[in-house]
């Protein structure tokens, strides 16, 4: 029963696309370390207002040319559905049918785009609408609730209507408070969402880093671990290390209550990850 529940998991990995071919030429040594840990599919995200689009298709079209299987960041903000029709067909051209649909971040100092969207539930349902069952549709989810939200209970009414629209699976932003996501697939549950939600893992390994991620989007660092790494000052050594004990514990914890798999935000490096992967004997 436990061996049948653990081959069920999905382990994903997700990148950005680099900016330079130095950049790529480490994406690619990258790919190749964590192929060896044979995730379900690594992701490529969607810079602000689509400013990646062309990084993130070439990323992609490079990941499916190394055997393995990509699942691109698909932003609706400022994006017509002429924009979406020309995405799904160059994606569906590379053998693609994997998808991560979002919403998107606003370009800065930009707070009206123009398009066609603007909410992720739409690009879901016209993605739906527009090719059927052909492509497995991800979206976001937010256990500690997306900045923008209102109120917790329209958050999840979000959430569910995101998978209403016809989403397969969510993974969620990262979290370091283990019954923060409990609560949120329990509260989605109650909506009748009843796909996986995989926890979104955030290695921690550069404090300063890890505060501005945190603050531009709402998850939060919890007191005892901000405390823990500001003592440390710029003891790199001991951040890392601290850091590394807490995510794998955090994982340890969300596999051994029955999480559908973990989703690593790797920053573009193997290391952490693998560490990490390591000590949860995966």
């Amino acid at each position: 029963m436990e061996s049948q529940k653990k081959s069920s998991r999905n382990f994903s990995f997700e990148f950005f696309p680099p900016r330079n071919e130095d950049g790529r030429a480490k994406l690619r040594e990258t790919v190749e370390q964590l192929a060896q840990l044979k995730p379900k599919f690594f992701s490529v995200t969607f810079g602000a207002g689509g400013s990646t689009r062309e990084g993130t298709y070439e990323t992609v079209k490079s990941i499916q040319a190394m055997g393995q299987q990509a699942a691109p960041h698909i932003s609706c903000i400022g994006t017509t559905r002429a924009d979406i029709r020309a995405l799904l067909d160059s994606y569906r051209k590379l053998g693609i049918r994997h998808l991560v649909t979002l919403r998107g971040d606003l370009p800065k100092d930009a707070p009206k785009t123009g398009g066609d969207f603007h909410y992720a539930n739409e690009l879901v349902s016209f993605i739906r609408a527009e090719t059927g069952g052909e492509f497995y549709l991800e979206v976001a989810a937010y256990p500690e609730f997306h900045p923008e939200s209102p109120s917790p209970e329209s958050d999840i009414r979000h959430f569910a209507d995101k998978v209403r629209a016809g989403a397969n699976s969510a993974m969620t932003q990262y979290f370091y408070n283990v019954d923060a996501y409990w609560r949120f697939v329990e509260e989605a549950a109650a909506q009748g969402v009843n796909v996986p939600i995989v926890p979104g893992i955030m290695p921690i390994t550069n404090y300063k880093q890890l505060t501005r991620f945190s603050d531009a989007c709402g998850a939060e660092i919890p007191r005892w671990i901000r405390r823990r790494l500001e003592g440390f000052g710029e003891d790199l050594d001991s951040i890392r290390a601290f850091g590394l004990d807490v995510t794998t514990v955090l994982c340890d914890k969300l596999l051994e209550g029955g999480a559908p798999g973990l989703h690593f935000y790797t920053l573009n490096r193997a290391g952490p990850t693998c560490t990490v992967w390591e000590r949860l004997g995966l």
